[in-house]
């Protein structure tokens, strides 16, 4: 799926297909790049993530940029998602960490368990959006349970788009581990930084993602440490 998004884009940022053009049929890419037709769904939904595309049923995929931006995942644009994510879920750890009861831990380690035994992506974002429910709901104030529930699909889209296209589970389940240490310890402190930490690498994977698979340019580096 990577070749196949790293092929079309490519053409895409080229030139080889401008803006406003249709791209050829999903028989005819499947046939073209030798790949299947579920391969080129997920490249292709890759690309209209990246702001490249936009699909209209019954007529096709059409180019609508040059070039990437800033994705957007459901009805959310990434920069202001994680802008919004930094203002809410680094303070809820915190409080979370403060009111926290036995049976949120209980729940949280749950979970955990469950998304390092997961290997189907599918259902390793269901519970990754499940655990950032979970944390806000430890935090005892339904307000911030509320916001998570609002942005719960965009953060869904986000976390496949990251896993697919940048290997992010077994991270992921580390910075989610740091998270229930933290709230375990009950250090309002260590929750924050194990929250900001976790936001910090989902920014600079889906920052790498952008930058990377440029045919005509090459990358400045900056991948993570």
């Amino acid at each position: 799926m990577e070749a196949v998004l790293t092929h079309l884009r490519g053409a895409i940022e080229r030139g080889e297909y401008a803006i406003g053009d249709k791209l050829p049929s999903e028989a005819e890419l499947c046939r073209t790049l030798a790949v299947s037709r579920p391969v080129l769904r997920e490249a292709l939904r890759a690309l209209q993530t990246m702001g490249l595309t936009v699909s209209r049923t019954g007529k096709g995929t059409f180019v609508v940029a040059s070039a990437v931006e800033d994705p957007t995942f459901g009805d959310y644009a990434a920069s202001d998602l994680l802008e919004v994510r930094r203002h809410i879920e680094i303070p809820v750890a915190g409080y979370a960490a403060r009111r926290r009861t036995p049976e949120d831990l209980d729940h949280l380690v749950h979970l955990l368990e469950r998304m390092e035994q997961e290997t189907d992506t599918t259902s390793w974002v269901a519970l990754d959006t499940l655990f950032h429910l979970s944390v806000a709901q430890a935090a005892r104030n339904p307000v911030f349970r509320r916001v998570i529930e609002e942005i719960r699909d965009a953060l869904a889209r986000q976390s496949a788009f990251l896993n697919e296209l940048g290997g992010r589970r077994e991270q992921s389940n580390r910075e989610h581990r740091a998270i229930v240490e933290a709230l375990t310890g009950g250090s309002e402190q260590e929750a924050v930084a194990a929250m900001s930490h976790h936001l910090d690498r989902v920014e600079t994977t889906l920052t790498d993602i952008m930058r990377a698979a440029r045919p005509d340019q090459p990358t400045d580096g900056g991948t993570e440490a």
